[in-house]
């Protein structure tokens, strides 16, 4: 590719193939990553830290969502995914970067991802996507590379703990950032806290169901000082995707 500029969170993905690009390309390889309301502060401090890890040049770029997104439709992650890789493709292009690529794998094309529609018109290139790697590929790779963050666990944006139809302000995603927060703190991990008009709907991993069971009473109060309701557990556990679990089920009824 000669060039490209890379989508970085700095999590397991974007991570893995900021590392290869780097070692491939030398100087011909940056990263950039999107500070929004949408992303949470430790995910920005990972970035710059593995960034440093890597050895690549990084850079922050400031990011509004559109207003359409706070709405929250079902195209909610198209239409963000539009316009901030619409705003990293000018970004290469000032720099004379020829490509912008992403962490894209095959195992993304399992759920339901409308922004992967954006990176396509877009044209984004999702080197991972072709060469066939699934996650537990990039984990196993990044491990090998001795990557800080081949075990780290998956960090979507603060946005898919609101259900689709539920208003995204920024108010709710700062509860929901420091109730995440809070309870990682307690040495729980894979941890999401869903908003449901005012109720926070807890997820972790099922064997640490009992560890929120007996903190419930601390939890609670924490919960409530930053403006939840109510407070409740999902006894299924912690499950990528239970976003659209609750659309699915809300659109049968």
């Amino acid at each position: 590719m000669g060039s490209v500029l890379v989508a970085f969170s700095g999590g397991v993905d974007s991570s893995f193939l900021a590392a290869v690009a780097y070692r491939t390309l030398g100087p011909g390889a940056s990263a950039v990553t999107a500070v929004s309301s949408y992303v949470a502060g430790s995910e920005l401090k990972d970035a710059r830290r593995v960034a440093r890890v890597i050895g690549i040049s990084h850079c922050l770029a400031k990011f509004t969502p559109p207003a359409v997104c706070a709405e929250n439709r079902l195209q909610r992650c198209y239409s963000c995914k539009k316009a901030l890789f619409k705003k990293l493709r000018a970004i290469a292009a000032r720099n004379r970067i020829r490509y912008v690529i992403d962490g894209s794998n095959v195992d993304d094309a399992g759920d339901f991802r409308p922004g992967m529609r954006a990176l396509k018109e877009l044209k984004i290139k999702s080197p991972l996507q072709t060469a066939g790697f699934t996650k537990d590929d990039i984990r196993a790779g990044s491990r090998r590379m001795g990557l800080p963050v081949w075990n780290k666990e998956s960090s979507p944006c603060l946005a898919t703990r609101i259900p689709y139809g539920e208003r995204i302000t920024p108010a709710r995603l700062s509860m929901i950032e420091s109730a995440e927060n809070y309870l990682r703190a307690g040495g729980l991990t894979n941890v999401r806290v869903r908003y449901q008009g005012g109720i926070a709907r807890i997820e972790v991993r099922e064997s640490q169901i009992p560890l929120v069971a007996k903190k419930r009473k601390e939890i609670a109060r924490k919960f409530k000082a930053l403006g939840f309701a109510c407070v409740t557990a999902d006894l299924s556990g912690y499950r990528p995707g239970a976003l659209n679990e609750v659309f699915s089920w809300t659109k049968k009824k």
